[in-house]
C-alpha cells in the first residue's frame, strides 16, 4: 500500500504538470515494451517499437527491471522543462547518488561489470547510459504520432482534473483520482508494490498524468526528492486520421465548434457554447473527433471533449477572436 499523508500546506502547494513528463514516459515506456499488459492501448505501439528498437538495450534492461524498483536519478526533475534538460540532469548526476541508488537494486543475478563503473561514478559509462536512453526514446516515443498521441491523452486528462478543481477545490480533485488512488483526508492512497509512507511535510506534491504507466502509480522511493506522484491515465481509442473525414470540416458552424472545445469541453456545454442543438454538437464532435482532430472521453454520464494537438494546430494564434 502507498499512503500520502497531506498537511495543509501540501494541500496549498499540490500541482498538475503542464505536459506529459518525456523522461517518465520513456522510462515507463521500457516496461510496455517489454510486458504484453494492454494490447487495445499499446498493442500497435509495441509492435512497431519492437521493429524500430529491436531489444531493449542492456543498459536500460539492467537498470529498470521489469518489476519493482529503479533507480531515481532516471527521473531528474529537470524533465518538466524538457528531454534536453532531462538528458543533461541525468550526465550531471553526483557520485554518490549513483552509488547509492544502483545499490538498491534488488538483482537475483550479480550485475554487470559496466553498472558497477557506473555506480562507481564512471562518467564514460553515464554518457552511455545517456546515449542509450536517448537513442531508445526517439525510436520508440519520438516517431510516428507516438508523441502526439501521448500529449493528446495527457492534455484530456488534465483538462478533466482542472475541471474536478474548479468545481470541488483539492477535495474534488483528489476524489476525482479514482478507482487508481483514492483520497481519505488526509491521506492519499494506492495499492502498491510495497509498503510505502510517504510525508511530503509541506513541500506539496506533483500529480503528473501519464500514457505509459498502467494500472499502478509510481512515486520516487528516496521520501528527500521533490514529492511526485505518477499516475495512469484513462485510455481512448485512437481515432484515424484521414483525408475524407477532413474535409467534412469545412463550414463556418464546425470551425466554430472546433474553437469551443479548445478548453476541453462536455457535449451538453459545447452546444450552449456553439449556439446549436445537443445532437447536433454531438454529431459536430463525433466528425471532429473521426478527423482526430477531437478526443472524447466518456466521464461517467458525461463525455468530455478535448483539441489533440492536430486541432490546436488548426487555431488562429489569437483562438479565433
Amino acid at each position: 500500500m502507498l499512503r500520502i499523508h497531506l498537511t495543509g500546506d501540501d494541500l496549498a502547494r499540490i500541482r498538475i504538470a503542464e505536459r506529459p513528463d518525456p523522461m517518465w514516459e520513456t522510462i515507463l515506456s521500457s516496461h510496455r515494451l517489454r510486458d504484453r499488459r494492454a494490447p487495445h492501448v499499446y498493442g500497435h505501439w509495441r509492435e512497431q517499437s519492437r521493429r524500430r528498437v529491436g531489444a531493449l538495450p542492456a543498459t536500460l534492461r539492467a537498470l529498470i527491471p521489469l518489476t519493482g524498483y529503479f533507480p531515481d536519478f532516471l527521473n531528474p526533475p529537470e524533465s518538466t522543462h524538457g528531454w534536453d534538460e532531462a538528458i543533461e540532469a541525468l550526465r550531471a548526476t553526483p557520485r554518490r547518488r549513483l552509488g547509492a541508488e544502483i545499490e538498491r537494486l534488488d538483482t537475483k543475478q550479480p550485475l554487470p561489470t559496466w553498472v558497477r563503473s557506473l555506480a562507481g561514478g564512471d562518467r564514460a559509462t553515464l554518457d552511455q547510459l545517456a546515449a542509450d536512453l536517448q537513442r531508445y526514446h526517439h525510436r520508440a516515443i519520438r516517431s510516428d504520432g507516438v508523441w502526439r498521441r501521448v500529449q493528446a491523452e495527457v492534455d484530456a486528462d488534465r483538462a478533466l482534473r482542472v475541471r474536478h478543481l474548479l468545481a470541488g477545490g483539492i477535495d474534488g480533485l483528489l476524489a476525482g483520482l479514482r478507482p487508481v488512488l483514492r483520497w481519505n483526508p488526509p491521506v492519499l492512497e494506492s495499492d502498491y508494490p510495497v509498503e510505502r509512507e510517504v510525508h511530503p511535510a509541506g513541500r506539496g506534491l506533483l500529480l503528473v498524468p501519464s500514457f505509459f504507466c498502467w494500472r499502478l502509480p509510481v512515486t520516487y522511493a528516496d521520501g528527500d526528492l521533490t514529492p511526485v506522484l505518477v499516475y495512469p491515465i484513462e485510455h481512448a481509442e485512437a481515432a484515424p486520421e484521414n483525408a475524407a473525414a477532413l474535409g467534412r470540416l469545412l463550414g463556418t458552424t464546425r470551425a466554430r465548434v472546433l474553437r469551443c472545445i479548445e478548453n476541453g469541453t462536455t457535449t451538453g456545454e459545447l452546444a450552449l457554447r456553439a449556439g446549436v442543438s445537443l445532437a447536433s454538437a454531438s454529431q459536430h464532435a463525433r466528425v471532429l473527433r473521426d478527423a482526430g482532430l477531437v478526443m472524447s472521453m466518456r466521464r461517467g454520464n458525461e463525455v468530455l471533449h478535448t483539441l489533440t494537438p492536430h486541432g490546436l494546430g488548426l487555431l488562429p494564434a489569437d483562438g479565433g477572436h
